[in-house]
């Protein structure tokens, strides 16, 4: 890889490394993990447009996620859905024509206009409400195709279905089977969940990182889907509106974390949390109660629960009962 290094004033090759960064948008930080480029002659950093716009890509999602804003995938999903174009769309909804298009383009929606959208993804009456309403703003083409839409496979009467990635589902299935979880505790069963699947299965539970918070590990996209919650228990009922596409394998390691984790307050599993090796070498040189969104290495996750996993001489996953009850006795006996 090359790219014009000012300091060197030549081409040059360079690295490229991981990187917290924020932003100031409207009044509110925007913290988010970017890339920098680095040139290895020199150690100047590069300019490269490639990276570049990987960070604007990151900076948009963390906003998107930290303001509870729809996606440009969910908005791309509507117009798939209901087989309406962007103009039809706009004009249903009493935008101008074009506000579809530069949402789509990337401009990104006020909480308002996101609201409204968030609602069409998921409520098809909503979006046959609308349509009636205002079906003499559109052609009688884009009318009859909408119908159609909704009539296919009895929509009508269904939630839609967002576009989900696998944490969606393993976070459906520790709240259906949980009696109280609070967005706390959801985040260290989601941790657990993916260190114990590693160190069995040799694979990854999900894709997604997490980041060292001053309270433990944390995936930021379930953070803010939750974070209204506070410290009490999760109320949400979603996963009865879709089926969970775990595995039983998944399913059965799950309720191993729910039997043997959920059984501790989100308080209790943040202390263990900062007891174990990944969270603290992630958090290596921060003070306390400094905040940061450095990414706890997964790497590092799957050696530390690998070790874990010998050392309590695991053959299944009900054995990891041994380890939490344990790790419990250490911290408060």
């Amino acid at each position: 890889m090359l790219a014009f290094c000012e300091n060197c004033h030549e081409l040059a090759e360079y690295t490229v490394r991981d990187e917290p960064k924020e932003k100031i948008i409207k009044g509110n930080k925007v913290e988010y993990m970017g890339k920098e480029a680095y040139c290895k002659d020199c150690g100047s950093e590069i300019f490269v447009a490639d990276i570049r716009d990987h960070n604007l890509s990151m900076l948009d999602k963390a906003y998107r996620e930290m303001e509870g804003l729809i996606t440009v995938a969910e908005i791309e999903l509507i117009l798939e859905k209901y087989d309406v174009g962007k103009r039809p769309l706009s004009l249903l909804l009493g935008w101008g024509e074009g506000t579809l298009t530069r949402y789509l383009d990337g401009d990104i929606p006020t909480k308002q206009y996101s609201d409204t959208l968030k609602r069409v993804l998921r409520d098809p009456n909503y979006m046959r409400e609308i349509l009636e309403q205002n079906k003499d703003r559109i052609t009688d083409v884009a009318y009859r195709r909408i119908i159609g839409a909704l009539e296919k496979d009895e929509l009508a009467g269904n939630t839609i279905c967002e576009p989900e990635e696998k944490i969606d589902y393993v976070v459906r299935y520790l709240l259906s089977n949980s009696a109280d979880i609070t967005p706390l505790a959801l985040q260290k069963q989601l941790y657990y969940a993916q260190g114990f699947y590693r160190a069995f299965t040799g694979e990854y539970l999900f894709e997604d990182d997490c980041e060292a918070w001053v309270h433990g590990p944390v995936f930021r996209s379930v953070y803010y889907k939750y974070k209204d919650h506070g410290y009490n228990p999760i109320e949400d009922k979603g996963y009865e509106y879709g089926e969970i596409k775990l595995t039983t394998e998944e399913k059965e390691l799950l309720d191993s974390i729910i039997r043997n984790f959920g059984c501790y307050s989100g308080k209790v599993l943040e202390k263990m949390t900062h007891a174990e090796e990944p969270w603290r070498a992630a958090r290596e040189g921060l003070k306390a109660n400094e905040g940061s969104n450095r990414i706890i290495d997964k790497e590092l996750i799957a050696k530390y629960f690998s070790e874990i996993k010998s050392k309590y001489r695991m053959l299944n996953i009900s054995d990891i009962r041994d380890y939490s009850t344990d790790l419990f006795n250490k911290l408060y006996n």
